[in-house]
């Protein structure tokens, strides 16, 4: 969270899959980043309840999670995702800049 507050972007955060919707869904953010494992609702849950959202369908939407599964990701691409990023994979810096581009601020 630090990084991208350094980075000049204004950050929401939520502690469950449940906060995270309801947050989304109110303040209307120009990307989500998105876990599967969260407490409440996971990731993939969430998704599905989002997309089901008019806004919710326009959103960018970046799983960013440890699960390198071939069948979450296929789900997850199936819902619509923009990115499916394995944080192990990635350093984030990496992750602030494929965000960046993704918003087209790059």
């Amino acid at each position: 969270m630090e990084k991208f507050e350094s980075e000049n972007f204004d950050v929401l955060q939520a502690i469950n899959g449940v906060e995270g919707l309801e947050s989304a869904l109110k303040n209307h953010p120009d990307l989500i980043l998105l876990d599967i494992i969260m407490p409440k609702m996971d990731g993939t849950a969430m998704l599905h309840e989002l997309k089901r959202d008019h806004w919710g369908q326009h959103v960018p939407v970046v799983m960013l999670t440890n699960i390198s599964d071939a069948g979450r990701l296929a789900e997850a691409l199936e819902i619509g995702i923009d990115e499916y990023l394995v944080k192990a994979e990635w350093k984030l810096k990496d992750i602030v800049e494929r965000v960046k581009k993704i918003l087209g601020i790059l």
